[in-house]
């Protein structure tokens, strides 16, 4: 599948991406690159839904997909995508991967929620 979107500079401000969770999401996509060979361009997409226990929540799914006003960020072998709705409540954030005795998962270190949930995945907005 050809990408219609083009790879935007993303200012250090916008939003990042931990060298840890840069190394997990290349695994994943790694993983499911030899189970569909047929898709290229697997990428993370990070997107703020609203719903969840504080009003929004973060969704992470793989996508090959892109919209032309996606904002794709490249961060090591890794590739994250990010519609323009959900990058405006992410700017200045960071996407990050904790692996911990109770379980590993992707998490956003946003400076932007006034509360959130925690498992880390719903949030507010002051």
């Amino acid at each position: 599948m050809e990408s219609m979107s083009q790879t935007m500079p993303v200012s250090p401000a916008a939003f990042s991406v931990s060298s840890a969770a840069a190394a997990r999401i290349a695994e994943i996509v790694a993983q499911q690159g030899a189970q569909q060979a047929a898709q290229e361009g697997i990428a993370l997409r990070v997107a703020v839904e609203s719903g969840g226990c504080n009003g929004f929540q973060y969704s992470f799914r793989l996508d090959a997909r892109r919209a032309p006003d996606d904002v794709v960020i490249e961060a090591g072998d890794a590739t994250v995508i990010v519609d323009p709705v959900s990058m405006d409540l992410l700017r200045g954030a960071e996407l990050q991967f904790v692996d911990k005795l109770m379980g590993a998962h992707f998490t956003v270190a946003n400076p932007n929620a006034a509360t959130s949930c925690g498992c880390g995945t719903s949030f507010s907005l002051a």
